[in-house]
C-alpha cells in the first residue's frame, strides 16, 4: 500500500470512528427520552460513564484479547496496545479507537437492561469486566482470528460481535434486577411505564442512524475502491424498510401507528443488516430489514406479556435482530460478494446449500452461551457481594437524586415562589 493510499484510508477509518463515536450521543437522547424523568439524567450520564470505562479497559486489556496473537480462542498479548505495528497496515492508534468505538456501543446495549434500578457501582464493575473478558473473546473468535473466522463466519460489522453480546447481556440483567416497580400487576398483566420524552427519542434515533454510516462502511476499513458506498446503500435500504415495516406491523397489532415501535424497527434493521451488509444484494437487504422490523414488534410484546421488563427493549431490538441478521446472510450471502470479501460461502437461496447457515447458526449459538453465562456468573456474583438494586425508597424517588444528588430537570421540583426544593423529594 503506498503512502497516499494509506493515509486517505487512515483519514477514512479514523472519520468513521468518530462518527460511531458520536452514536453514544444517540444512545444519551434515545435512553433518556424512553425512560421516566426522574432518571433522565442518570441516564443520559451513564453513556458518558460507559464511554470512559470502555476507553481504558479496552486499551488496558480488550484490544489485546481481541486481536493480539494467542490461539483460537483468545488472543494473548497486546495490554496496553503493546503490539508491533505492521508496515503498511493503518496506525494502530486509528485501528484501536474505531474497535473502540464498536465495544462502546455494545455496552451502551447491555446497560439499557440495567435502566431504571440498578445501582451506579455495578455499571462500573460489569462495565470494565464486560470490555475485558466477555465483548473481546467472542471478538476474537470472528475478527481476531480465531476458530469461528477459520469456518468461514460472516459478520462484516457486528450483528453478533456487537449487539448480540449486548443483547443477551441486558437480558441476563433484566431478569436478575427484576422488573420496576409498578411495571406488572398481581395478576402478571404489564401496565404502560412511558417514557417522558419522545422528541428526545427520535432525534436519537436519528443520530444512532447517522453513526451506522461509520459502523457498516468503516468496517471496509478502506476507502481505496469505493466499497464502502455499497455497504452505505444495503445498510439504508434496511434501516428505512425497518422502520416501515414496524410501523406497519404495530399499527395492525396494536391498532396504532405507534412511534417508538417505529423508532425500534429503524434499529432492528440497522442491526440486522450490520453482519450482512457487505454479503447481500439491495432487494435482500430490504427483506432483512423488514423481517428485522417486524420481528421487533412481536418480540417486544411477547417478553413483556411474559412478565420480562426490558425498559428500552434491548434484547428484542439487538438480540433477535442480530439473531436475525447473522442468520440471514446463510440465506442470501451473494456469490460474487462473498468472493469480494474473501469471507465464507454463498447463502442457501445461491445454491450454496447449507453450509453457511450452519456456520451463522453455530456463531450465534456459541456466542449466546458463552455471553450468557459470563453476564451471568458476574452479574450473580455482584447480587450477592453488593446487591445489583437500589432500594425501593431510591428507585420511587428516581436515581438522578438518589445516585447523584441533582434532578435533570430541576424547575420540576423547585417552588418558584420559595426557591425551595418540594419536600416530597428533600
Amino acid at each position: 500500500m503506498d503512502q497516499l493510499t494509506l493515509s486517505i484510508n487512515s483519514v477514512w477509518v479514523m472519520i468513521c470512528a468518530i462518527l460511531v463515536i458520536f452514536m453514544q450521543a444517540g444512545f444519551a437522547l434515545l435512553e433518556a427520552g424512553s425512560t421516566r424523568m426522574k432518571n433522565a439524567g442518570h441516564v443520559a450520564g451513564k453513556q458518558m460513564l460507559s464511554f470512559s470505562i470502555c476507553a481504558l479497559a479496552f486499551w488496558a486489556v480488550g484490544y489485546g484479547v481481541t486481536f493480539g496473537n494467542g490461539n483460537a480462542f483468545a488472543g494473548l498479548e497486546g495490554w496496553f496496545l503493546d503490539l508491533p505495528k505492521e508496515k503498511g497496515a493503518l496506525p494502530l492508534e486509528i485501528t484501536f479507537l474505531f474497535q473502540l468505538s464498536f465495544v462502546a456501543v455494545s455496552l451502551s446495549i447491555a446497560w439499557g437492561g440495567f435502566a431504571e434500578r440498578a445501582k451506579l457501582g455495578v455499571y462500573v464493575i460489569f462495565g470494565a469486566l464486560y470490555t475485558m473478558l466477555i465483548y473481546p473473546l467472542v471478538g476474537h473468535w470472528i475478527w481476531g482470528g480465531g476458530w469461528l473466522s477459520k469456518l468461514g463466519a460472516q459478520d462484516f460489522a457486528g450483528s453478533t460481535v456487537v449487539h448480540l453480546q449486548g443483547g443477551i447481556a441486558a437480558l441476563v440483567a433484566t431478569l436478575l434486577l427484576g422488573p420496576r416497580i409498578g411495571k406488572f400487576n398481581s395478576n402478571g398483566t404489564p401496565n404502560a411505564i412511558l417514557g417522558h420524552n419522545q422528541v428526545y427519542t427520535v432525534l436519537g434515533t436519528l443520530i444512532i442512524w447517522l453513526g451506522w454510516f461509520g459502523f457498516n462502511p468503516g468496517s471496509t476499513l478502506s476507502a481505496e475502491d469505493g466499497f464502502f458506498g455499497y455497504v452505505a446503500l444495503t445498510t439504508n435500504l434496511a434501516a428505512a424498510a425497518g422502520a416501515l415495516a414496524a410501523l406497519g406491523t404495530a399499527r395492525l397489532v396494536v391498532g396504532k401507528a405507534d412511534i417508538p415501535m417505529m423508532l425500534n424497527g429503524v434499529l432492528a434493521g440497522l442491526v440486522a443488516i450490520t453482519a450482512a451488509c457487505a454479503f447481500v444484494e439491495p432487494w435482500a437487504a430490504v427483506l432483512v430489514g423488514v423481517i428485522a422490523g417486524s420481528l421487533t414488534v412481536f418480540t417486544a410484546l411477547y417478553f413483556e406479556r411474559k412478565g420480562i421488563d426490558d425498559p428500552i427493549y434491548a434484547f428484542s431490538v439487538h438480540g433477535i435482530a442480530g439473531i436475525w441478521g447473522t442468520l440471514s446472510t446463510g440465506l442470501f450471502a451473494s456469490p460474487r460478494l462473498v468472493e469480494k470479501t474473501g469471507v465464507g460461502k454463498a447463502g442457501l437461496f445461491y445454491g450454496g446449500g447449507l453450509d453457511q447457515l450452519g456456520v451463522q447458526a453455530v456463531s450465534i449459538l456459541a456466542a449466546g452461551i458463552y455471553v450468557a453465562i459470563a453476564s451471568f456468573v458476574i452479574l450473580w456474583v455482584l447480587k450477592k457481594w453488593m446487591g445489583l438494586r437500589v432500594s425501593e425508597e431510591d428507585e420511587v424517588m428516581g436515581l438522578d437524586l438518589s445516585e447523584h444528588g441533582s434532578y435533570g430537570y430541576p424547575e420540576q421540583l423547585v417552588n418558584p415562589t420559595t426557591q425551595k426544593m418540594d419536600s416530597r423529594v428533600s
